[in-house]
C-alpha cells in the first residue's frame, strides 16, 4: 500500500499557476477520497524561483490545498532551488516517518530524469511507482500500481548533468554530531605511512543511527551511496589522502586476502599494498578494523575481523600475504586493532563460543552460560603472537596507558561510534585507513 505521495510540480512554470492550481487540486482531492484510511503523505515538490513569481505561485497553491481536511496534516509543499535539495529534503521526510512506498505522479517528461534522481538519492530499501500527472484522476490508480513504460535512455550529458547537481548539493550541506575526528596510533610511523580510524562525528548521514559520517551503502540500509561517497570525501580532506585511489576490502567474513597489483578477487577481508598514495581500508561496526605497517619494507595492509574472520585467521593471512608479496619480516610488522565490540558487550551461541576457548579459554567468559561474552580482540592478539608477530608490536586495548588507547567498544560508546550490535539492521559503518606516504 502506498505510504507516500509525491507530486513533481518542479517543470512547470510559475505563469501558468492557474492550471497548475486546478491540477493540483484534482490531484490531491483524487488522493484524499481514494486513499484507504489513513491518507498517505503527500508531498509536492516546487520549483524556488527567484522574485515575486514564485511569490505568487506559492500564493495561490497553499489556499488551494487548505480544503483538504483529511490531508490537512499529512501535506507538505517542498520549495527549493533545484530537483536535488527537493528530493533530498522529502527523503529526510521519509525517512523520520519510516516511510518506503513512495507513489511519485508527474509529468510524463519528467519521469526518465526523475528515475536518474531517485536511482542516485535512494535505495532499494524504498519502492517506488509512477504515475502521469494528467492521469491522476482514476482511484484505481492509487490501489494498484501502474506497469511502468518502457523509458528512453538518457543522453550521457543529461545524466552528467544530474550527478553534478546532487554533488554540489550534498557538498553544501553542514556536517553533523561536531568536527570529522580520526584516531591515530602512536605505534605506526607518521613520517612513513598516513593512517587513522574514523568515528561517527563530521559527515551528512542523518538517520539516527547512521548519522553521520557513515561510510558503508548496501541495499539494506537507507543511506544511498552518493551520500557515502560524501562522507569519504570529507575524510579525504581532513585526513589528506585521495578518495579516487581508495580501496576498500569487499567484506565476506572470511580470510581471502587481495594483494594490490594482482587479479582482485571477488571477496576478501584482507588488503596488502606497497604502492605509494593508495589508501587501503577495512570497515567495522563491531567487527575489528585491523591495521598493518611495516616501516622497513614500506608496506601496509587493512584487514576486517568479525568473529567468523577471527576464527578463519584473517590477521595471519594479510601479514603472510606481506611477507610473500613484498618480503616483510615477521619482527617488522606492526599492527594495530581499531574501536570494535569489547568483550563488556559481544555474546556468541555457545557452540561458536567453544571455537575462541580453544584458541585462549581467556577469550570467553561465562562459558557455562548458553551465550557466553566473547573477546575477538584477544583471539586475535594470540593468534598473531603465534604466528609469529612479537607482542611489542600489536596494539589494542591492553596498552598500559590508556591514554594511548584507541581500541574503544563501540557498543559501549554511541556518542563515537556505530554498532550493529547495538543499533540494529539501519547501522553506519566506520573505517580504518593507511597508505605509505609520497
Amino acid at each position: 500500500m502506498v505510504e507516500a505521495v509525491l507530486v513533481d510540480l518542479f517543470s512547470l512554470p510559475a505563469n501558468l499557476q492557474n492550471n497548475i492550481q486546478e491540477l493540483l487540486c484534482n490531484t490531491v482531492e483524487t488522493i484524499e477520497k481514494c486513499s484507504s484510511i489513513p491518507a498517505p503523505f503527500v508531498y509536492v515538490m516546487c520549483c524556488q524561483r527567484q522574485g515575486s513569481e514564485w511569490d505568487g505561485a506559492k500564493e495561490s497553491l497553499l489556499p488551494a490545498l487548505s480544503g483538504f481536511q483529511s490531508l490537512k496534516k499529512r501535506l507538505e509543499m517542498v520549495q527549493a532551488p533545484n530537483t536535488a535539495a527537493a528530493l533530498y529534503t522529502i527523503k529526510q521526510s521519509l525517512d523520520e516517518k519510516n516511510l518506503s512506498i513512495i507513489k511519485v505522479i508527474l509529468p510524463t517528461l519528467r519521469k526518465d530524469l526523475m528515475r536518474i534522481y531517485i536511482d542516485h538519492l535512494f535505495t532499494a530499501v524504498y519502492q517506488f511507482e509512477f504515475e502521469d500527472l494528467q492521469m491522476a484522476y482514476d482511484c484505481e490508480n492509487l490501489k494498484i500500481a501502474k506497469t511502468q513504460s518502457e523509458s528512453q535512455t538518457l543522453p550521457i550529458q543529461d545524466m552528467a548533468l544530474i550527478q553534478s547537481e546532487i554533488q554540489m548539493y550534498l557538498e553544501s550541506l553542514p556536517s553533523l554530531k561536531g568536527e570529522l575526528t580520526i584516531l591515530r596510533s602512536s605505534l605506526i610511523p607518521d613520517d612513513i605511512f598516513l593512517h587513522g580510524f574514523t568515528t561517527r562525528a563530521g559527515g551528512i548521514s542523518y538517520i539516527p543511527t547512521l548519522s553521520s559520517c557513515n561510510l558503508f551503502s548496501s541495499s539494506k540500509r537507507r543511506d544511498p551511496q552518493v551520500v557515502v561517497k560524501e562522507n569519504l570525501r570529507r575524510l579525504a580532506n581532513a585526513a589528506g589522502f585521495n578518495p579516487e585511489t581508495f580501496h576498500r576490502v569487499k567484506v565476506d567474513h572470511a580470510n581471502a586476502v587481495c594483494v594490490m597489483g594482482k587479479t582482485e578477487p571477488d571477496s576478501y577481508d584482507g588488503i596488502v599494498t606497497n604502492q605509494k598514495g593508495v589508501t587501503i581500508a577495512a570497515p567495522g561496526a563491531d567487527c575489528i578494523p585491523v591495521l598493518f605497517a611495516d616501516p622497513v619494507r614500506k608496506a601496509c595492509g587493512a584487514a576486517h575481523s568479525g568473529w567468523k574472520g577471527t576464527l578463519l585467521g584473517v590477521s595471519m593471512a594479510t601479514v603472510n600475504a606481506m611477507v610473500s608479496a613484498y618480503g616483510c619480516i615477521l619482527k617488522d610488522i606492526l599492527v594495530v586493532l581499531g574501536p570494535s565490540v569489547g568483550p563488556c558487550c559481544y555474546k556468541l551461541p555457545h557452540e561458536s563460543a567453544t571455537e575462541f576457548h580453544r584458541i585462549d579459554p581467556k577469550c570467553v567468559r561465562q562459558f557455562d552460560s548458553a551465550n557466553p561474552y566473547i573477546d575477538i580482540r584477544r583471539a586475535t592478539r594470540v593468534l598473531l603472537e603465534r604466528g609469529g608477530i612479537p607482542p611489542e608490536n600489536i596494539q589494542d586495548d591492553s596498552v598500559t596507558d590508556q591514554n594511548q588507547n584507541i581500541t574503544f567498544c563501540t557498543a559501549c560508546h554511541p556518542d563515537k561510534f556505530y554498532s550493529h550490535f547495538r543499533d540494529g539492521t539501519n547501522f553506519g559503518t566506520q573505517i580504518g585507513f593507511i597508505s605509505i606516504k609520497d
